[in-house]
């Protein structure tokens, strides 16, 4: 069938992305789904700063690539051996797509899926396969198994969670990383415990679901950091009990907030220096959990003797160390309780042709989380 897709050819386009078009919104053909296989209609994809990373080239990946990992939508076919999907399903898409059988996925550890990590990387869905081309021919690379920013995708079953059908899509899309992401780095990694101190870097659709992660464990004391002064009014809507705007004197800031540092602080903005800062910003005994993705080329230099000496624990999240199809339903149903204010990180709606407009914003900080609305 034919499809709208946003597909980048080349990375490291200049900015502003509404002039250089980094992203072309292009006609593609996508192949029906071979076995364990779903078509979907995409309903709502949202803007990550993963996906940013990818443009800008500081997370290289194959190209030429459909971009897009966090989206929401409805099930129109199945492939061969599908037996848990239904046309009609609501879904929403996880960005690792976990086999259920290699050594990480029998422990629990979904996110760490090998098969799926060699897909993601190669570009090609957790089959191996490629479903999506040019009508010439050229074969188009799948961003993390999902290739969200298209009208209609083809996806592993594996990378698919069927939610409630009466949650919004808008809604509903913002799951499947951003809340994955955050809300499992201080729930599953962190494991805060309820009274303790705790500071998140960096106020994104990840680091603002880092800390609703932390209101919902019961933290204590919540600082929150950034450099735009709108997330940080956000942040306090939120829970956070404090906001330090980022710089030379945050880390002493917490450091004073928490009576000597924090029990627990989460890195969400993907740069070495920023998880410096919050590693320095943890007590003796703290834990620093890092869901950042920063260039490969960056190095992290930490004393190495506060580890044992001070017994400090630093620690990376992928995927906030979830199990999709474990943690999506109880994530959504705390939301519809009220305990997880998804619906605030939804700072804007946009069309798919909006889509380099909506990456500029993105870039600048101007935005949350936005979604491009498929109609």
């Amino acid at each position: 069938m034919r499809v709208r897709s946003a597909v980048l050819r080349e990375m490291g386009a200049a900015e502003p992305y509404a002039e250089s078009r980094p992203l072309e919104i292009a006609e593609l053909e996508l192949d029906p789904p071979g076995p364990g296989e779903l078509l979907v209609r995409v309903r709502a994809a949202g803007l990550c700063h993963s996906d940013l990373s990818v443009i800008n080239g500081s997370r290289p990946r194959v190209m030429p690539m459909a971009l897009g990992h966090e989206a929401a939508g409805e099930v129109v076919g199945t492939g061969p051996g599908v037996s848990g999907f239904a046309a009609g399903d609501h879904v929403v898409l996880a960005f690792v797509p976990a086999c259920g059988e290699c050594e990480p996925c029998r422990a629990g550890r979904a996110a760490l899926c090998e098969p799926g990590a060699a897909a993601n990387h190669a570009g090609t869905l957790l089959s191996g396969e490629r479903r999506l081309a040019t009508p010439e021919g050229e074969a188009i690379n799948h961003h993390l198994g999902v290739s969200a920013f298209s009208d209609h995708i083809v996806v592993s079953e594996a990378s698919a969670v069927k939610v409630d059908p009466e949650l919004p899509f808008e809604i509903a899309a913002l799951f499947g990383c951003a809340v994955l992401t955050g809300v499992g780095a201080a729930v599953n990694a962190a494991r805060i415990e309820p009274g303790q101190r705790v500071a998140v870097f960096g106020l994104g659709g990840v680091g603002l679901s880092a800390l609703l992660g932390a209101v919902l464990q019961g933290a204590g004391t919540i600082v929150a950091v950034d450099v735009v002064a709108d997330k940080l009014e956000l942040a306090r809507e939120l829970g956070a009990t404090d906001t330090i705007e980022a710089g030379p004197g945050a880390v002493a800031a917490i450091r004073e907030l928490t009576a000597g540092g924090a029990d627990h602080a989460i890195e969400t903005v993907g740069s070495a220096r920023v998880l410096t800062d919050a590693y320095d910003a943890t007590r003796r005994g703290g834990t620093t959990t890092t869901v950042g993705l920063p260039d490969p080329s960056q190095m992290l230099s930490i004393p190495a003797v506060s580890l044992v000496a001070e017994e400090r624990v630093l620690r990376g999240s992928y995927l906030g160390s979830s199990v999709p199809a474990r943690d999506l339903p109880k994530f959504i149903d705390l939301h519809r309780q009220g305990k997880l204010r998804v619906e605030r990180l939804l700072t804007h709606r946009i069309a798919l042709d909006e889509i380099n407009e909506g990456f500029d914003r993105l870039a600048r900080g101007e935005a949350v989380r936005q979604a491009v609305i498929f109609d």
